[in-house]
């Protein structure tokens, strides 16, 4: 369970933090060999409802920016705990950011060893802000951290965030993944998608990775980085 009634922010935050009950889990990115770990992606477990049902009762109260705030200290803090080495890859609502005192007390909070370790990654949903993204986008590249893109290919706003934010790494979604290997028409469009990002120095990561032949396939095409629950599940 994460705690965040000892965490240096804002009374009222402190006060809508402390009415969540969260655990956090983190899965695999791997490198091409399979085995050698890139990162640890930070997932939300809730214990008394679902992700999707969290995330929308605080849409409904229009308070998803605690939600924001809770992902980053709770996920952290539970990285530190776990003694990881790996970057850690924090998922972020593009259509919010920290406030600049909280980036600041998440900074006094975890020190400089948070330096070039993190990812942060923007979801799909519920809607881009511009203003807030590229206002995030300044605040990790001051702290030599990367930006990435969850779930490319599920959104209309997708080649609109890259082009805005310009990623280090896009995550191709499962969609375009599951049953790769014998699509011919996900391949068509996974490999297009793999030799415009890396044109622009973009790392791409394919999700949803089940089957060895999926593996197997992406690993021929030249797909950077790996998960999915063939590799390792959450834990």
């Amino acid at each position: 369970m994460i705690y965040y009634d000892h965490l240096p922010l804002d009374k009222d935050i402190l006060r809508a933090l402390g009415e969540l009950s969260i655990n956090y889990v983190f899965q695999p990115i791997f490198q091409a060999d399979g085995k050698t770990i890139y990162a640890r992606e930070a997932l939300m477990r809730p214990t008394d409802m679902t992700v999707t049902e969290l995330i929308e009762k605080f849409i409904e109260k229009d308070k998803l920016h605690v939600m924001e705030v809770a992902t980053f200290f709770g996920a952290m803090q539970e990285y530190q705990l776990r003694g990881y080495e790996e970057r850690v890859s924090i998922n972020s609502f593009p259509s919010d950011c920290m406030k600049q005192e909280e980036a600041d007390a998440f900074l006094e909070y975890f020190g400089e060893e948070i330096r070039g370790r993190m990812i942060i990654e923007n979801l799909e949903y519920p809607y881009l802000s511009e203003e807030h993204l590229v206002e995030k986008n300044r605040s990790v590249r001051a702290m030599d951290n990367l930006i990435s893109i969850d779930d490319f290919g599920t959104g209309v706003s997708d080649m609109e965030m890259v082009e805005l934010i310009a990623p280090d790494i896009v995550k191709i979604a499962r969609e375009l993944i599951t049953g790769i290997d014998h699509d011919p028409e996900k391949q068509e469009t996974v490999m297009s998608l793999v030799l415009h990002f890396h044109s622009k120095n973009m790392l791409v990561v394919a999700e949803g990775i089940e089957e060895k032949e999926e593996f197997d396939y992406l690993v021929g095409i030249g797909i950077d980085l790996f998960q999915g629950y063939y590799l390792a599940r959450p834990a």
